[in-house]
């Protein structure tokens, strides 16, 4: 009967541990490649509910005070946290942001260089543009949404102008033990409609992914390995201690009934 356990528990830890390939990132070599404009390199198109931090510069602040949305432009610390919610200009619904006295803007689909020279060129009927102002346009942070099998799950945002997976990852606690890293799913809003991407992280051909770098409003989602769900535990020592106490409530019911 022990002969008969130790052998059943040896197998079931085989075959229940992790991996270690499973747990290494980027393994292999980085494959030599003579294009190096890569999709992940393409400008990030504006979509509904981005927000955009624009400000206008210039030596005489007075001038630009007007067109400027977040108390002059010039406080940086205004420009963090939630606060870039009030004081950013959201894209909404019909793809439109509105400037002040210019009124409607239409930028669904621009890129942020896009934006910040149509922007200066609706404000040239206000401004003179020859003396020396400068129209800043960024995406108020990247946020995204990482569930699963991650040390901190929820909504976060990358106050980056990119933000690549391995990034939103870390920044996100990690993946825990029981988490799949081979099949790390990313959840897109195309244009053309939603679309779902699956990654492993543990090669070093993720660099090459189309979802390498993340974009605004995407979801990840970390898949927990097949032994979380099995419920004997991720290491060998778990795993022998599940047995082992599975093991101990059998021998003592046997007992038991033998005893009457």
């Amino acid at each position: 009967m022990n002969k008969l356990f130790l052998v059943f528990s040896f197998s079931i830890i085989l075959s229940s541990c992790v991996p270690h390939r499973k747990l290494v990132y980027f393994q292999g070599e980085p494959i030599e490649k003579e294009d190096i404009h890569k999709i992940n390199d393409t400008p990030y198109k504006l979509k509904v509910n981005d927000i955009l931090y624009i400000t206008l510069k210039s030596k005489n602040e007075e001038l630009v005070a007007l067109f400027n949305n977040n108390n002059g432009g010039s406080n940086t610390n205004s420009t963090g946290g939630d606060n870039l919610y009030f004081t950013g200009y959201t894209i909404d619904e019909h793809g439109n942001i509105r400037l002040p006295y210019v009124g409607n803007v239409n930028v669904l689909g621009y890129t942020i260089e896009e934006v910040r020279v149509k922007v200066k060129s609706e404000l040239k009927y206000y401004i003179n543009f020859d003396k020396n102002i400068f129209v800043t346009v960024k995406l108020a942070g990247i946020k995204y949404t990482i569930l699963g099998d991650i040390g901190s799950p929820g909504t976060h945002i990358m106050y980056q102008n990119k933000v690549n997976i391995m990034e939103a990852i870390a920044n996100s606690g990690d993946i825990i033990a029981t988490g799949d890293r081979t099949k790390v799913e990313v959840l897109r809003e195309e244009f053309d409609g939603l679309k779902k991407y699956t990654v492993d992280i543990t090669q070093i051909d993720v660099f090459e992914s189309e979802v390498f770098n993340i974009l605004p409003h995407d979801i990840i989602f970390v898949n927990p390995i097949k032994t979380k769900s099995w419920g004997i535990g991720t290491t060998g020592l778990e795993t022998f201690t599940t047995l082992a106490s599975v093991f101990s409530i059998i021998a003592t019911t046997l007992l038991l009934i033998k005893s009457f």
